[in-house]
C-alpha cells in the first residue's frame, strides 16, 4: 500500500518577509511617540507668537525686543548642539533624547516667570540650549534603523510635528489665553505651563520605549533584527564619510548648512509673526488660532505627499530646489495683493513649499554621513541652520518697526528662500545622478 504524501512545512520564512514585519513593528513601535515628541518640540519653541498677543503689552515689549527674544532661541540651541550630538553618540540614542526632552519641558513651563526684556532674553535661550540636539539626535536615530527607501516617508511622518505643532497648538493656545487672570496668572502664563509640561513627563516614558540599535531591541526576534542589521549594512552610500572632521569639511555637508538656514530663516520669520498678522485683521485670539491652523493643516497633507513622491522617485537634490522655489514664489506673491484672503493663499503655498522642503531635505544627509560623521554632521546642518530661527523673526521685527508694515519682512524672508534654492542647484554638482 503506498504511504501516504506528508504536508512539508517551509522551516525558514523568506528573508523579504522578515524585513517587512520588522519594519512594520519599527515604525508602530517608534513614529507615533516621536512625532508627538516634535510637535510639543516645535510647539514650546514657536507659542512665543501667540503669548505675544498679551504678552508684549503687559511687559512693554517692542516689536523689535520681542524678535530678538523669539530668536535668542536659536543661538542657545546653536551654542550646544554638535556637544549635545556627540554627547548622544557617546551615552546612547535613547538616554539622551529623554533627558533633553525632560529639561526642556521644565524650562519652557518655566517661560511663564518672564517678567520684562531680560529675563525674556534669558530663559529663551535657556530652552535653547536644553533642546539643542532633539531634531538631528532623531534623525540620526533613524538612519540607525531604516534604509534609504523608507527614510524621506519617515522624515516626513516625524516633521509632520511642525504643521501639526500649528494645526493643533494654534486653537489650544488661542483657548489658553483665554484663563487670562485665573488664579492671578495671566493667559499667557498659564499657556507656557500647559504646553510644557508634558514634553517633560513624555522624556521618562521614552526611556522605555525607544532602543540605540535593532540589536538591542528585546521586542524583534532575533530573524526580524538581524534582517533589519543586513539590510542597513548593505546600503549603498555615495563617497561615505565615517569621521567627524572630514565631515565638517565636507562641501556637500557646507552647502546643505547654508540651504537649511535659508529656509529655516524664512520658516521662522513667518511662523513666529503670523499670529500678529493674522490678528490684524482679527479681533478674537481664538479666532486667530484657528485660522492660523489652515495653512499648516494644508500643508501637512501635502508634505505627506511629496515625501511619498520622492521615495519613489529618489530625486531628492532636485525636488529641494522645487520646495524652496515654490515657497518664494508663495512669499512674493502673498505681499502683491491687498485682499486678506488672496494674499493668505499664497501665503498658505508658502508654507507648503517651506514643510516640504524640510522633509526632502533631512533625507540627502543620511546619504553620505555615517557613525560619528553622522552624529556631528547633521547636528553641524542644523545648527547653522537653526542660525536661522534667529535671523529670520530678529529681521522681520526689524522691518516691522521700520515700515510699520510686514511686507518688507515677508520680502526679506523671500530672498533667504531664493537663497535656498539657488543653493540646491549648486548641490547637485557634488551629489550622483539622481
Amino acid at each position: 500500500m503506498p504511504e501516504a504524501p506528508r504536508c512539508v512545512w517551509p522551516t525558514e520564512m523568506p528573508t523579504e518577509t522578515i524585513e517587512r514585519s520588522a519594519f512594520r513593528k519599527i515604525i508602530w513601535r517608534f513614529m507615533p511617540l516621536l512625532t508627538v515628541a516634535y510637535i510639543l518640540n516645535y510647539l514650546d519653541r514657536s507659542n512665543i507668537g501667540f503669548a505675544a498677543l498679551q504678552m508684549n503689552k503687559e511687559l512693554g515689549l517692542t516689536a523689535a525686543q520681542f524678535g530678538f527674544g523669539a530668536g535668542i532661541l536659536s543661538l542657545g540651541y546653536c551654542t550646544f548642539e554638535i556637544p549635545s550630538n556627540l554627547a548622544l553618540y557617546r551615552f546612547g540614542a535613547r538616554a539622551w533624547i529623554a533627558r533633553i526632552m525632560i529639561t526642556w519641558g521644565l524650562v519652557a513651563a518655566g517661560c511663564a516667570l518672564i517678567v520684562g526684556p531680560t529675563s525674556f532674553y534669558a530663559i529663551r535661550f535657556l530652552l535653547g540650549l536644553t533642546e539643542a540636539g532633539f531634531f538631528p539626535g532623531v534623525a540620526f536615530l533613524l538612519s540607525s534603523w531604516f534604509p534609504a527607501e523608507y527614510r524621506a516617508r519617515m522624515l516626513a511622518i516625524l516633521l509632520l510635528g511642525v504643521p501639526v505643532s500649528s494645526v493643533v497648538g494654534g486653537p489650544i493656545s488661542g483657548a489658553l489665553l483665554g484663563l487670562d487672570q485665573f488664579a492671578g496668572l495671566s493667559g499667557w502664563q498659564w499657556m507656557f505651563v500647559i504646553e510644557g509640561l508634558p514634553s517633560a513627563l513624555l522624556g521618562f516614558f521614552m526611556l522605555w520605549i525607544l532602543a540605540d540599535r535593532p540589536s538591542t531591541a528585546s521586542w524583534l526576534t532575533a530573524e526580524e533584527r538581524d534582517a533589519v542589521e543586513r539590510r542597513i549594512a548593505a546600503e549603498p552610500r555615495h563617497q561615505e564619510v565615517h569621521l567627524l572632521w572630514p565631515a565638517l569639511k565636507d562641501p556637500r555637508v557646507l552647502i546643505l548648512a547654508l540651504i537649511q538656514f535659508g529656509f529655516t530663516t524664512g520658516s521662522y520669520g513667518v511662523g513666529i509673526w503670523l499670529p500678529q498678522i493674522i490678528k490684524s485683521h482679527f479681533h478674537s485670539n481664538l479666532t486667530v488660532g484657528f485660522v492660523s491652523s489652515v495653512p499648516y493643516a494644508i500643508a501637512s497633507i501635502a508634505m505627506l505627499l511629496w515625501a511619498g513622491m520622492v521615495d519613489r522617485s529618489g530625486k531628492r537634490v532636485g525636488n529641494l530646489i522645487l520646495t524652496c522655489a515654490v515657497a518664494t514664489l508663495g512669499l512674493l506673491l502673498s505681499i502683491a495683493f491687498d485682499a486678506f484672503w488672496l494674499s493668505f493663499l499664497w501665503l498658505t503655498v508658502a508654507l507648503v513649499g517651506i514643510t516640504a522642503a524640510r522633509a526632502v531635505f533631512w533625507a540627502i544627509p543620511a546619504r553620505f554621513l555615517t557613525g560619528v560623521a553622522a552624529a556631528g554632521g547633521l547636528a553641524f546642518i542644523n545648527s547653522v541652520g537653526t542660525i536661522g530661527g534667529f535671523v529670520g523673526p530678529a529681521v522681520v521685527g526689524w522691518l516691522k518697526d521700520l515700515t510699520g508694515s510686514f511686507s518688507a519682512g515677508l520680502a526679506g524672508m523671500a530672498g533667504f528662500l531664493l537663497l535656498s534654492a539657488l543653493l540646491a542647484i549648486a548641490l547637485h554638482r557634488f551629489t550622483p545622478r539622481e
